[in-house]
């Protein structure tokens, strides 16, 4: 069915009597063990309105779609529910059904009975089936009343703007000009490279840092479809999916201005800095970090390790400086927040610059102080490994009985109740302490109240779903990359760019974007123009007072809406509603449920 075929077969289909489809998933047990899926079924069919009512092992299946598609056919179907896990997991997958077959996709209402019944009533197995069915009937009452909505579409600017010049912002940049796009770097350093400027040889590979820089930058500047703009200081970000403003300001202080149809944040990430005095640092020179460890050993000499001219004989790693900090033991960031997060790449860097060390300067002893040793990636344990056989020696202390550290003249003696030999008190010297300290989100605060972006409860910017929609954030046309979102590796950063541009090629493949219909929508009968609705909305631009046919009213932008609903929660005369999710389909869903 081709595609004008199917929209004339949609609006047909809306213009006919409301036949509904109800499908019940027994979602492989997570549903059919505690709710009676047949007893479900039997009790929709009977309910108004309702053509055909099934259960199925797996609705989502291409068996399960297929049972739609033939009701549909064979039938008469017009709209459908479906009970089975989280909308969020599914709903687009049925609303896909329905297009195929030639309905209008927004005459669906999908029901979560998993996470809503099955799984909260495990124990009252009667009252979870009772309680699927009136939400299932409560569906079939709202599709009744939904319209066959079409999506908004916005023209959109053929360009891809990457905030962030580092290896994720170089490597978007290019995957977004193989793709066809237009891609503008916006970095505020005064080169691109970021933090891999700074490091030494990196795993797996062994390639030092700036020589990895070196190769993507020349691709980048030798891409013709790539704009760099080095040295830029943001001063101002607006617009909406299609249709983004990004003012900055460059190095001569010149304001300038990139518009572009998507975003993709390559932000990056800051190194955690130590509390003065956290194991000593900043009061003892011999207290440094990691980064700062590892540029100590790229710029000492041939066989000698040395910090400010004295060799260095021995060393003690510190893991989990800054990560997985516990509540009431380490000392709040400034937003009174700890970084109980796992950093992830750090047990990995430490061993492998232990590693280096030991390569270097064989004689110089390492004890490895840790109180779980993460080597997650690939082949990532024989770094441990190589350490083990070299000579490195690891103690382990759990989550409260922190190293106590302490100094004298002879150097720096480090105390831990070590799990390894149950929780005997060991005492190491050692003439340098190494933090290996965690990472955290760089502060782009200001971009984040312009744009409204997500954040999780780690700073990091907060995907919609990590399995669906990995790169996506809630914000419509702003992707995210690399160590923006959590902390990765170099190869994870390059992939998740590389994820970012080929989602952002996608949204901009035409020269317009079609967008959820879900937004509010104004009766200008109803408004009174009272101006309630404004002050509500919390997305600049999405509803203003204007004039319309002489009258002031409320006026929607539909790009810029997220149909929130903050709007009609304060209309007094119900002028406003939001597709799809009407007042009146809230009525009636309220008396499905509580009727008897």
């Amino acid at each position: 069915m081709d595609e004008k075929t199917r929209d004339e077969a949609s609006k047909d289909n809306f213009r006919q009597e409301p036949k509904v489809g109800v499908y019940v998933c027994h979602c492989g047990g997570n549903i059919s063990d505690v709710i009676d899926v047949k007893a479900v079924a039997a009790a929709l069919a009977k309910y108004p309105g309702v053509a055909v009512a099934r259960e199925y092992a797996f609705m989502c299946s291409s068996n399960g779609q297929d049972l739609i598609t033939e009701d549909i056919k064979n039938l008469g179907v017009n709209r459908t529910v479906v009970a089975a896990c989280s909308p969020s997991l599914h709903e687009l997958t049925f609303r896909g059904v329905l297009q195929r077959a030639g309905v209008n996709p927004y005459l669906h209402e999908h029901i979560n009975i998993r996470e809503q019944a099955s799984w909260v009533h495990k124990l009252d197995k009667a009252g979870a089936t009772a309680k699927a069915i009136k939400l299932a009937q409560a569906g079939v009452e709202k599709v009744l009343r939904k319209d066959a909505l079409n999506a908004i579409r916005v023209a959109a600017e053929q360009r891809v703007a990457v905030i962030g010049g580092g290896v994720a912002g170089m490597r978007a940049a290019l995957s977004a000009a193989g793709k066809g796009l237009e891609a503008v770097i916006i970095e505020k350093g005064p080169r691109l490279g970021g933090k891999l400027l700074d490091l030494g040889k990196m795993y797996p590979s062994g390639e030092e840092g700036p020589a990895v820089v070196k190769k993507l930058e020349d691709l980048v500047l030798a891409e013709k479809r790539v704009t760099v703009h080095t040295g830029a200081d943001i001063d101002f970000v607006s617009g909406f999916v299609g249709n983004f403003k990004i003012n900055f300001k460059n190095s001569a202080g010149k304001s300038e201005q990139v518009k572009a149809g998507a975003i993709v944040m390559a932000t990056g990430y800051e190194h955690y800095k130590p509390a003065q005095g956290e194991f000593g640092y900043g009061e003892d020179a011999n207290v440094v970090t990691l980064p700062e460890f590892i540029a100590l050993v790229k710029n000492s000499p041939a066989g000698r390790l040395e910090l400010a001219g004295k060799e260095i004989k021995s060393l003690a790693l510190i893991h989990c400086v800054g990560s997985r900090q516990v509540e009431g033991v380490h000392k709040p960031q400034s937003d009174g927040k700890i970084n109980d997060y796992c950093s992830r790449v750090c047990c990995s860097s430490a061993l492998y610059a232990a590693n280096q060390v030991k390569e270097k300067y064989p004689g110089v002893r390492i004890y490895d102080v840790y109180r779980d040793i993460r080597t997650y990636g690939m082949q990532h344990e024989e770094y441990y490994d190589k350490a083990s056989r070299d000579g490195v020696l690891f103690f382990r202390h759990n989550d409260t009985d922190q190293p106590v550290i302490t100094s004298d003249r002879t150097g720096h003696t480090v105390k831990v109740k070590d799990v390894l030999t149950w929780g005997e008190e060991l005492e190491v010297k050692a003439d340098l302490i190494v933090l290996v300290t965690g990472m955290m989100p760089a502060d782009i605060s200001l971009i984040k109240s312009q744009l409204k972006l997500p954040s999780s409860a780690d700073r990091f910017l907060q995907e919609v779903h990590l399995k669906l929609r990995p790169v996506e954030l809630a914000n419509s046309g702003i992707f995210v990359a690399g160590t923006a979102q959590y902390p990765m590796d170099v190869t994870e950063a390059m992939a998740s760019a590389g994820t970012a541009a080929a989602k952002a090629a996608i949204l901009l493949a035409e020269p317009d974007i079609p967008l959820e219909p879900f937004v509010a929508v104004v009766d200008e009968h109803k408004c009174t123009g009272c101006g309630l609705c404004p002050a509500e909305c919390s997305y600049d631009g999405a509803l203003m007072m204007g004039e319309h046919n002489g009258k002031k009213v409320a006026i929607v932008n539909p790009a810029l809406c997220k149909g929130c609903g903050a709007c009609v929660a304060v209309c007094p005369t119900r002028a406003i509603n939001v597709a799809g999710w009407t007042l009146d389909q809230f009525d009636a869903m309220v008396e499905a449920i509580a009727k008897e």
